[in-house]
C-alpha cells in the first residue's frame, strides 16, 4: 500500500505549477508571444557576470575530484566561513560558521527547520498571504499550519494574530518581501511582533521560534529589510540566492541559527539530524564554492523595478486595486469581482495567467509575477485593460 498523502501531492501540482503547465500548452497551440504568463517566479535577468566567471574558474582551475566531491554533510566549512563574514560585513552581526548548514534552496531550509523544531501536533502561524508550500513542509514535520488574516496592506493584523497564536504555536514564519504581496515590513512592525511573541514565550513556558524565510531580501525598491537576529533571539533565517543571484535551478541556500537563541547548538544538531533524516546532506558542491565567491553579490533589481513601475502604473490606471510591493517582484491584485479564482479563470480568456490568490489565504486577490520580459508586461496591458472594462461594463 502506497502513501495516500504523497499520493495526492504527487498527483496534483500546486495551482502555480498547474498555471505554468497550462501555459506552455496554450504556447504552443497559440504562440508564445500571444500568451502573457505571469504565472511563475522564475527571475528575468541574467546572473551577475562574475558567477558563471566563478563556474568556469573552479571547473578549469580546480581538481575535479575534489570539485565533484562530497563536502562535509552541513557544507564546505570555507563556504560556511565566507557567508558567516558576509553576514558580519551587511549585517554587524556575529555568527559562527557552526551555525550555518548549506541547503538545496529555501524550500530544503524550511522543511529542515520545521522538521528540527516541530513535533507531532505542533501549530506553526504564518501570516496571509503566504506561499502555499508552507502547509506542505510544516506537515512533512508533523505539524499544522494557521494563518493570521492581514490587514488592508498585507501586512499582519495583530489583533487576529493575539486570537490565533495559543500554547500549541512552536514557530511563526515570516516572508519579507513577501510573495506573493511584494510588501515589507518595517522595523516597527517587526519589533512590535518580536515583543507580542517574547511575551507569548513567557506566558506559555516555552520559546516560541521565528523562521525567516528569506529569498527576496535583496530584491527591493528603496526599502530596508530588518535582520531579524538583530530583533529577536529564537530566530532561524532560512535564506536562498535563487532570486538574488538568478540561479533558482540550481537549488542552493542555507539555514542560520542565532547564536543568541536558547539552547542554539542543539537547535543546531536538531538541524544537522533533520537534514540527515531527510536526504538534505551535502548541498551541491560546485554551487558552494560558487556562492563563495559571490556573497557580496546580486542581479540588476533595477530592471524589475521598472517593470513594477510599468506595470502599477497602468493597473492604477485601469481601476485595479493593490499593495503597491516595495521588494521581491510579485503584484497581488485584488479580483474585481471578489473572487480570485474567477478573476484568474476570466484572465485566461484573454491570455492573461495570474494565480488566483486561494492557495496564498487570500481568495480575493490574485498573484502577478511581473519577473518577466518588459516587452511581455508592454504587450499585456490592452488585454488587462479589455479585463476591467468586461467588469466595469457588468457592474
Amino acid at each position: 500500500m502506497i502513501n495516500k498523502k504523497y499520493l495526492a501531492l504527487g498527483t496534483k501540482r500546486s495551482v502555480i505549477r498547474e498555471l505554468f503547465e497550462y501555459g506552455k500548452k496554450r504556447k504552443a497551440e497559440i504562440g508564445e508571444e500571444k500568451v502573457f504568463d505571469f504565472s511563475l517566479g522564475n527571475p528575468s535577468i541574467e546572473p551577475p557576470k562574475s558567477l558563471n566567471k566563478s563556474i568556469i574558474d573552479h571547473l578549469t582551475k580546480d581538481d575535479s575530484i575534489s570539485l565533484h566531491g562530497y563536502t562535509s554533510a552541513q557544507g564546505d566549512a570555507s563556504v560556511r566561513s565566507a557567508i558567516a563574514a558576509s553576514i558580519k560585513k551587511r549585517f554587524d552581526f556575529d555568527i559562527s560558521s557552526d551555525l550555518i548548514y548549506m541547503t538545496c534552496g529555501a524550500a530544503a531550509s524550511l522543511t529542515i527547520t520545521l522538521s528540527a523544531l516541530c513535533v507531532e501536533g505542533d501549530s506553526v502561524l504564518t501570516f496571509a498571504p503566504y506561499f502555499p508550500e508552507y502547509a506542505v513542509f510544516a506537515a512533512t514535520a508533523g505539524a499544522t499550519l494557521k494563518a493570521v488574516e492581514p490587514d488592508g496592506d498585507m501586512k499582519i493584523d495583530f489583533d487576529d494574530l493575539a486570537l490565533k497564536l495559543d500554547g500549541s504555536v512552536k514557530a511563526v514564519i515570516i516572508n519579507s518581501p513577501n510573495n506573493p504581496s511584494g510588501v515589507v515590513y518595517d522595523g516597527a512592525t517587526l519589533k512590535k511582533l518580536c515583543a507580542f511573541l517574547k511575551s507569548r514565550s513567557t506566558e506559555y513556558g516555552h520559546p516560541i521560534y521565528l523562521i525567516s524565510d528569506e529569498p527576496y531580501r535583496e530584491l527591493t525598491y528603496g526599502a530596508i529589510v530588518p535582520y531579524v537576529f538583530d530583533h529577536y533571539e529564537n530566530a532561524v533565517i532560512c535564506y536562498s540566492y535563487s532570486k538574488s543571484l538568478s540561479v533558482p535551478g540550481e537549488r542552493i541556500g542555507y539555514i542560520a541559527v542565532s547564536p543568541l537563541a536558547k539552547d542554539c547548538k542543539d537547535i543546531y544538531y536538531a538541524v544537522c539530524g533533520a537534514g540527515r533524516a531527510l536526504g538534505y546532506v551535502c548541498a551541491p558542491s560546485l554551487m558552494q564554492k560558487v556562492i563563495a565567491d559571490c556573497v557580496y553579490e546580486t542581479s540588476d533589481v533595477e530592471k524589475y523595478k521598472q517593470n513594477r513601475d510599468l506595470l502599477c502604473g497602468a493597473l492604477k490606471e485601469y481601476g485595479y486595486e493593490f499593495a503597491k510591493p516595495d521588494g521581491a517582484f510579485y503584484l497581488f491584485v485584488k479580483s474585481p469581482s471578489g473572487d480570485g479564482d474567477e478573476f484568474s479563470e476570466r484572465a485566461k480568456k484573454h491570455e492573461l495567467l495570474i494565480v488566483s490568490g486561494k492557495g496564498f489565504g487570500v481568495s480575493t486577490h490574485a498573484r502577478i509575477a511581473y519577473c518577466v520580459d518588459k516587452k511581455t508586461i508592454e504587450r499585456s496591458l490592452p488585454a488587462f485593460r479589455a479585463l476591467m472594462e468586461e467588469y466595469k461594463k457588468e457592474n
